[in-house]
């Protein structure tokens, strides 16, 4: 399993390389790039500033030497090339890229002056707040609720509880968190939450309980929008994959000798059953911690990696975009190496260095 192990961890290396040159070149075939962005910035600027001469009153007129009215100086241009590395020939660059990334030095970011690290650094606990309280609020009510499911299959409580859990799975996470605003945080209705943000302002100020009581308050909206829209794949999964192992013939054999039922739930069909659940941890966790909570992050005021991704892309911000980028897909390397690791644990009887032979 070691040698597995090892072999996985360094198939991680092409993958990565694979994935950030088919991104390299998706982005540098995209228009307005961050060139584009800068000197849009300085002729709206020149404008804005024209237009405020232009109506302050007065004999107060624009020179034609100005920036605006003869164009941006070829000079000007050179230099933002040569500060954002486009001097280079784009194989030069994307070596070049390779060659920090293998050290974690994911540059600075060409809109906010300061190193990408640190960026995803100060945006990752946001992030990381939302996705695990998002995913263990979904596990803790999914896997009990598919296993009563699945226990009392075609009762009135399944038939209902799939009624719920159904129309939760319809309705947007976006819908659902503007809905809890209106409600329970916008004055309307209610004032039970605050409108934005992961702590208050005297956050700092508070004693030791009462920095989990403003974390947990400010975080309560945020993390049911976001879990609503999981609850109905992974209950239905569950009950499902129950369904299916408890009609099996060693279930009927277990029972057939007498084993009590809580243990040939828990001791047997369990552990089966759990295997599909497994498979689709990784991407449920990418998918929560990153991707999934970017409306959340943005309804809620929440400057987590999701929104910072957004941010960059529509920028034309990219080493913030290569950054996350990379960051997105290495986490999900690992937690699929992690996910057939908990195969093993799970059932020993699998055997992945085997199969892979």
């Amino acid at each position: 399993m070691a040698r597995y192990t090892l072999r996985r961890l360094l198939l991680m290396i092409p993958t990565l390389v694979g994935i950030l040159l088919l991104n390299f070149i998706i982005v540098q075939a995209a228009p307005g790039g961050p060139i584009d962005q800068m000197l849009a910035r300085f002729e709206n600027a020149d404008a804005m500033a024209s237009t405020r001469l232009d109506t302050g009153g007065g004999d107060i007129t624009v020179s034609d030497d100005s920036r605006g009215a003869r164009g941006i100086d070829e000079r000007f241009i050179q230099q933002l090339e040569e500060q954002f590395g486009f001097d280079k020939p784009a194989h030069e660059r994307f070596l070049g890229m390779l060659a920090d990334y293998a050290t974690f030095d994911f540059g600075t970011s060409f809109f906010r002056d300061r190193p990408v690290i640190d960026l995803m650094i100060e945006r990752l606990p946001v992030s990381i707040s939302l996705g695990l309280w998002s995913t263990l609020l979904v596990y803790l009510v999914s896997i009990p609720l598919g296993i009563r499911k699945a226990l009392r299959h075609g009762s009135r409580f399944d038939v209902y509880s799939s009624g719920f859990v159904i129309v939760g799975y319809a309705v947007p996470g976006f819908l659902f968190a503007i809905l809890l605003i209106v409600l329970f945080a916008s004055g309307a209705y209610f004032d039970w939450f605050p409108l934005r943000g992961l702590t208050s302002p005297d956050f700092a100020e508070l004693s030791a309980w009462g920095k989990v009581k403003d974390y947990a308050w400010h975080m309560t909206l945020p993390v049911l929008a976001a879990s609503i829209g999981s609850f109905a794949t992974l209950t239905m999964l569950t009950k499902n994959s129950f369904l299916d192992e408890i009609h099996k013939q060693y279930v009927l054999t277990a029972r057939a000798k007498g084993a009590d039922e809580r243990r040939v739930l828990y001791g047997h069909v369990f552990r089966n059953a759990m295997l599909i659940i497994i498979a689709g941890l990784p991407a449920a966790l990418v998918g929560i911690f990153f991707t999934g909570a970017l409306l959340i992050e943005v309804i809620f005021s929440l400057d987590g990696l999701g929104l910072l991704g957004f941010e960059a892309v529509m920028q034309r911000d990219y080493p913030v975009i290569f950054g996350t980028l990379f960051l997105y897909t290495l986490v999900g390397l690992v937690l699929k190496l992690v996910s057939d690791l908990t195969y093993v644990w799970v059932d020993p009887r699998i055997d992945f260095a085997t199969r892979e032979a």
